[in-house]
């Protein structure tokens, strides 16, 4: 049977014991530690997904606008609608004429002491692009038995030929209006309207209230 240690070795080795022991202890605290710092890492790492933003529709298409040939015919854009009622006293200028109060249904002034030579002018008068064929006018006269005298239609200039005209006689007064129509040369565009009156008796024959052309 060997003999026993003797007391000095054996402290050796349990001091070399623990020393392994607690060597590895470390060894392991040392690995948690740097696991636990690793798994943080990495989740500071990771942001959180940012929200997708919006995506906006594409912009929609204006509707094509009608074409001329889709829609109703409009009435004359720009200068005086030759097709509503124009009053006589509005003329932009004017030779030998003069106004007065009217008695005519709707008031207002027309124009009289018309006599051979004179004249009235509308500047922009628009007839649009489907032709004026026809002309009204609404007039009054007390002139002398057999007398007549005419209102003559011209464009752009008082010497122009007319496109049509009336011929008119006495009325029974110079208050007594009435409406008289005629067909004219077909008619389109931006005009200066010249109304010319002309009379073989050299005497004052027509008032004049207000006008209007029609297709």
């Amino acid at each position: 049977m060997p003999a026993p240690a003797p007391p000095g070795v054996y402290h050796s080795r349990s001091r070399v014991t623990r020393r392994r022991v607690a060597l590895a202890a470390a060894g392991l605290a040392l690995l948690l530690l740097g696991y636990l710092l690793g798994r943080l890492q990495d989740g500071s790492a990771d942001p959180a997904p940012a929200a997708a933003a919006p995506v906006a529709p594409p912009p929609s298409s204006p509707s094509p606008s009608p074409s001329p040939s889709e829609t109703e015919e409009e009435a004359p854009v720009g200068g005086i609608d030759a097709y509503t009622t124009i009053q006589a006293e509005s003329a932009t200028n004017q030779q030998g004429t003069e106004y007065e109060d009217t008695e005519d249904e709707g008031g207002g002034q027309n124009v009289g002491w018309v006599n051979n030579g004179d004249w009235l002018r509308y500047d922009q008068v628009n007839f649009g692009t489907t032709p004026a064929t026809r002309f009204a006018a609404r007039v009054a006269s007390d002139v002398g038995d057999g007398v007549t005298g005419r209102v003559e239609l011209r464009l752009d200039s008082p010497a122009a030929a007319p496109i049509g005209g009336l011929t008119v006689g006495n009325m029974g007064g110079w208050q007594n209006w009435q409406t008289q129509t005629t067909v004219i040369t077909p008619t389109t565009g931006l005009h200066t309207l010249f109304i010319t009156f002309a009379s073989d008796s050299g005497t004052e024959f027509l008032n004049l209230n207000y006008f209007a052309f029609g297709h």
